[in-house]
């Protein structure tokens, strides 16, 4: 049960497409003077090492965010970046960058990069990507955005994880802001809905890699529209060739739909599904080729932001003539 680890999947392309949005959606949804309550009922260790074993063992993220400026590199950021570098991401006035002999990054894209230059000055100095060490997780991320007004709430089972996130957070000095406790996500979120200011975002993107996982996810999402209906609720997931996987959204669509509720449904392919066999006869799987994000009220921002930041991402991650992407929403 507790064989999965996040840090070797750190920066990947489902990292990418995931935080891409999660950015987006947190931009937003942060802009109100009511309180906000934030929930990541799967947070993982919360930040990873790019150059630490896991990663580099896995070397998931040199197809993910590496990727990204493997053929524009990112120019220097501006002093003012350099300078912001310690603030939140929610009040920087980031322009956009623009890489040699390429269109100019979407938003959503270009304040993804920029919080990435906020935790690796060196990198931000100088736009080598070698200098890109430190890779924020979700909790990292969502923290960024918060007022003093806002909670977040982060749940991990992992025993080693947990240890790291609590350390990670401690670091970051924000005190009662952040809570961070060793629970089943899945559980434990209908003991926080509705939450004391009607506001709340959740992100439910466990492992899955156990089976149950995907049934667990849409039953926790149904339970939690019914408790609060207006909240965002937002479930990254894998497109794999398995069952679970391609009936979790048309799950969570029905859901959305019979509650009367909008909802988005973006995915990233970056590569073939098919086993392939190298010149030995052996046969080689090709790893994860795509995956989703689904959410259920979304901001009505989110679809054009993703509108503009898929083919960007299509066009710098993916591997194939099989990358694509599709965006469909209703409600």
């Amino acid at each position: 049960m507790f064989s999965y680890r996040h840090a070797f999947h750190a920066g990947n392309h489902a990292d990418v497409l995931k935080h891409t949005t999660l950015i987006a959606l947190m931009k937003y949804l942060t802009q109100k003077d009511t309180a906000l309550t934030v929930i990541d009922t799967h947070a993982g260790a919360g930040l990873y090492r790019l150059d630490g074993d896991y990663t580099e063992t896995s070397g998931e993220a040199l197809d993910g965010v590496f990727r990204l400026f493997a053929e524009h590199k990112v120019p220097p950021a501006p002093k003012k970046h350099a300078q912001a570098a310690t603030q939140s991401m929610a009040s920087q006035k980031a322009g956009p960058a623009k890489a040699p002999g390429s269109e100019a990054l979407a938003p959503a894209l270009q304040d993804y990069i920029d919080l990435l230059r906020s935790l690796n000055p060196q990198f931000a100095e100088s736009g080598d990507p070698a200098h890109l060490k430190i890779y924020p997780g979700s909790p990292f991320i969502e923290q960024q955005f918060l007022s003093g007004r806002d909670r977040l709430k982060l749940f991990e089972l992992h025993p080693t994880d947990f240890k790291s996130l609590t350390g990670n957070i401690e670091q970051l000095g924000v005190g009662r802001q952040v809570s961070v406790a060793r629970e089943d996500g899945f559980e434990v979120l209908k003991t926080f809905l509705p939450p004391p200011a009607r506001r709340a975002m959740v992100l439910c993107d466990p492992s899955y890699e156990i089976k149950t996982d995907y049934a667990r996810v849409a039953a926790c999402m149904a339970d939690a529209v019914k408790r609060f209906a207006t909240g965002t609720y937002v479930v990254w997931y894998p497109i794999i060739p398995r069952p679970e996987a391609h009936d979790l959204p048309r799950k969570l669509k029905t859901l959305a739909t019979k509650a009367g509720r909008s909802w988005l449904n973006a995915t990233l392919t970056v590569k073939s599904s098919k086993l392939t066999t190298d010149p030995d006869g052996e046969v080689k799987r090709p790893g994860l080729p795509a995956s989703g994000m689904f959410v259920i009220n979304p901001p009505h921002t989110l679809k054009a932001d993703l509108q503009a930041v898929l083919p960007q991402l299509v066009a710098r991650l993916g591997q194939d003539r099989n990358a694509g992407f599709t965006l469909d929403h209703g409600g």
